[in-house]
């Protein structure tokens, strides 16, 4: 676990807020019922919500280190929950492994290092504690497996899984036990229903008949995709689940096991049950919302994936007794997994790593734009060169800085970003100033303060102040016009292919930023005129 919290925090330590994290940050930073209770997505995320305001109080949104600290303490427990369980059944060192494995899968990138997904863990931590305490039998406990359900269902709706699994639970000990016991799912149950009648019902939902009928092959296919990703095989980063040749033969040796759990002895035992049918449950649900984006491969998926076939196979495996042999011979494999699996985990760290300098960069843009932004401004692919800024609008991003912070560059620290972020500013500042370049045809400039640029300020670009020029490209040959202004080996605004004797007129407002725009024209014999040039 040491281990686990160190690769993940060296790895997460200098990423930024993502994808869903904005509609939290811009969405639901007061204390108002809207903010804690309306849906995301299909999902109640009332204490993603409130854990959000209060790292927002405590340590602002300069950073996502604190909301990173959280997600791996619930990884943590997570794995410590699957330690006992696990313990129960085999013992202490194949819990050891199994803890391990799930600590370090690398397939489940977005769940081990995006903080959002505290939405999907909490529930999995929960609902598995949850039915560690109704194992031990002892009623006195039963109002805390109750609470524990609650908890799953106020982190997400991945605690309908672990309700069925406890439901099951109870149904199965209702002899010795009773089914008054039965509260502790019920209670949560009408919770959820309450708030689902609320609130939940306005929700988008995907469920349709077809996803319904649809959703055994979607089940199958999440089973063979966290085979995969269990032991690193046929797992892609970023790309869907290639079926690598050991998939066929991993699901025969799983349908072995289950033959030999069965016809060994008495049976299957006991403890398998509850947690099948909450896998079951969990991969039909997610069946049922199909969309792109929701493919049974998708990481995030597989980390609840893994934990329900890690959960089914110490059950199945309860009456076997490995020797000296066979514990090292699993200790070899778990070592040899875990190797691989970090390769998924570095490649989702570079991914996380790339949309942090787009995200810093086009946010620093906004703020460097302040003064003329529109406050409906958002940042489209096409501008901020990632589609996972959509959440963000000007007005209310600039609010959400003005009281707790901002995660962006700095105009300095945009100025020796990598490239890539560098060139989408730039982008993203000419449309939130914007500037303004129009082309159309005029008479010949008048006398008066007009250059035309050298050879060397074509190379280098010709450095702009704010204001209006105006720039004549002559009666023969077209002319072309490109900007930038943190762009170092790239011309992103371009205007190509301007006619002969073509006029344009470009405008740029002020900011708060001193670096200058740079401009180049082709051809040299283009005429510069105006006081924009003269910085």
């Amino acid at each position: 676990m040491v281990a686990a919290a160190a690769v993940l925090l060296d790895y997460g330590s200098d990423l930024i807020f993502f994808q869903d994290s904005w509609e939290l940050l811009m969405n639901r930073r007061d204390f108002t019922v809207a903010a804690l209770m309306e849906p995301h997505g299909e999902h109640i995320v009332l204490i993603p919500a409130l854990l959000q305001q209060l790292s927002l109080r405590l340590f602002r949104m300069d950073s996502m280190t604190p909301d990173l600290m959280v997600l791996i303490a619930l990884l943590l427990g997570v794995a410590a929950c699957l330690f006992v369980y696990v313990r129960r059944r085999l013992g202490p060192w194949p819990a050891l492994l199994a803890a391990t494995l799930l600590l370090f899968l690398g397939p489940a990138w977005q769940d081990l290092l995006w903080p959002f997904q505290i939405t999907l863990v909490g529930s999995a931590l929960c609902g598995l504690a949850a039915l560690l305490v109704l194992e031990g039998g002892d009623r006195r406990w039963d109002p805390a497996a109750c609470a524990l359900l609650i908890l799953a269902f106020g982190f997400s709706s991945l605690g309908l899984p672990f309700a069925v699994a406890a439901g099951v639970e109870i149904l199965l000990r209702r002899r010795e036990r009773g089914l008054g016991r039965l509260y502790v799912v019920a209670v949560p149950l009408l919770l959820y229903a309450g708030w689902y009648v609320g609130w939940g019902h306005d929700a988008p939902s995907q469920v349709s008949a077809d996803n319904v009928l649809d959703s055994p092959r979607y089940a199958g296919e999440g089973l063979v995709a966290s085979l995969d990703a269990l032991f690193a095989l046929g797992t892609i980063f970023d790309e869907p689940v290639a079926r690598s040749q050991w998939s066929l033969p991993l699901l025969i040796a799983l349908l072995a096991l289950v033959a030999y759990g069965g016809f060994r002895g008495r049976g299957f035992t006991r403890g398998l049950w509850p947690v099948l049918a909450g896998g079951a449950g969990f991969w039909l649900l997610a069946g049922f919302n199909e969309m792109a984006g929701r493919e049974p491969y998708s990481s995030r998926y597989l980390y609840v994936g893994v934990l329900f076939l890690l959960l089914v196979a110490a059950n199945l495996l309860e009456r076997v007794r490995m020797n000296r042999l066979g514990l090292v011979a699993a200790g070899a494999v778990t070592l040899v997994v875990v190797g691989f699996n970090l390769v998924p985990l570095r490649e989702g760290r570079d991914f996380f790593q790339q949309q942090t300098v787009l995200t810093r960069s086009d946010l620093g843009a906004i703020e460097i734009a302040a003064g003329t932004v529109e406050p409906g401004f958002r940042l489209p692919p096409e501008i901020s060169g990632t589609v996972f800024l959509n959440e963000i609008e000007a007005a209310e991003y600039l609010r959400a800085v003005d009281e707790y912070g901002s995660p962006a560059y700095s105009p300095a620290e945009l100025a020796a970003a990598p490239e890539e972020g560098r060139r989408q500013a730039d982008l993203v500042l000419a449309n939130a100033l914007p500037l303004g370049i129009e082309t159309g045809l005029a008479p010949s400039p008048a006398a008066g303060r007009c250059v035309r640029m050298s050879a060397g300020d074509t190379k280098r670009g010709l450095p702009l102040s704010p204001g209006l020029m105006t720039i004549h490209i002559p009666a023969k040959g077209e002319g072309a016009v490109r900007l930038r202004r943190f762009a170092a080996t790239e011309w992103p605004l371009r205007a190509e292919e301007l006619p002969a004797g073509s006029t344009a007129r470009l405008f740029i407002p002020r900011d708060r930023s001193q670096r200058p725009w740079r401009l180049q024209v082709e051809p040299l014999s283009a005429l510069l005129c105006g006081g924009a040039f003269a910085a």
